[in-house]
């Protein structure tokens, strides 16, 4: 299916999301956000979809942020509402539990960033490269760069807000710093995505669920907090057909039969 600038394909539980406007280094537009939103629907919605990856179409940027072109010189981004009723480009931002991994394939800009900091995973090409130029254009950097300070040291995410254009963090060093989980050749890059997301598919959706919202969730908490929630989310798990099949399926030597339904109880 080709939405808005954005390609989305299903195949064997997992959904590959392709920003594909490599000629305008595939940057973002307002049309785009209503595609992600109705991706993430349905990776949320189709439970035979076990796990999602975003990259991008072309060699040399994975995404260069919001294409100001494509808007009036004194039109927001964004619509002037609160945060859960304004972004929706990423899974976090969709509340899409299911493990998502951002493969990036070149340079990652702005608003393309949003991708990088929600993923669950991050593998880059070696020719990869992160850079943050709102405050080059007149806007402020704050919900991707957010993101950067939780996932990078503090003195990394400030250098590449308030030095903008002229500081590129390369894949290497993003990947020293814990930006990136894994790096990759360029021609590597889908292929290594894919195993990581074959090897997500074999566990339980329920449990992988329940274990990123106790991780994710843990970022907003204190650690008696985080390990209260923690707690709360494995006790509900406990009540779901995906605990007694695991390890039935252990005892039995077979291959685990999941259920999808979050909703499912076991008798």
């Amino acid at each position: 299916m080709t939405l808005d600038g954005v390609t989305y394909e299903k195949n064997d539980g997992i959904a590959v999301i392709t920003l594909n406007r490599p000629e305008k280094g595939n940057s973002l537009t307002r049309r785009m956000e209503a595609s992600f939103r109705e991706i993430w629907s349905d990776v949320r919605d189709d439970a035979a979809v076990r796990v999602a990856i975003v990259t991008a179409a072309g060699p040399r940027h994975f995404c260069t942020g919001f294409d100001v072109s494509s808007a009036k010189p004194d039109e927001a981004p964004a619509e002037n509402r609160p945060l859960a009723e304004s972004v929706f480009w990423t899974s976090r931002q969709n509340q899409v539990w299911k493990p998502t991994i951002c493969a990036v394939n070149g340079l990652a800009v702005g608003g393309g960033l949003h991708f990088v900091v929600d993923a669950d995973i991050v593998i880059a090409s070696e020719t990869a490269a992160f850079m943050d130029t709102h405050v080059n254009v007149g806007m402020v950097g704050a919900l991707e760069n957010i993101g950067l300070a939780k996932r990078l040291p503090l003195g990394t995410a400030l250098r590449m807000t308030l030095m903008g254009r002229d500081y590129r963090l390369p894949a290497q060093r993003a990947y020293e710093l814990g930006l990136v989980d894994e790096l990759c050749k360029p021609e590597a890059l889908l292929s290594t995505a894919m195993t990581m997301a074959r090897a997500m598919c074999k566990n339980s959706p329920q449990a992988m669920a329940l274990s990123q919202q106790a991780i994710w969730g843990s970022l907003d908490r204190n650690l008696r907090e985080a390990l209260e929630h923690g707690w709360a989310l494995l006790r509900l798990h406990w009540s779901h057909p995906d605990f007694v099949e695991g390890g039935r399926a252990f005892l039995e030597k077979r291959d685990p039969a999941w259920n999808p339904d979050p909703n499912a109880r076991r008798k």
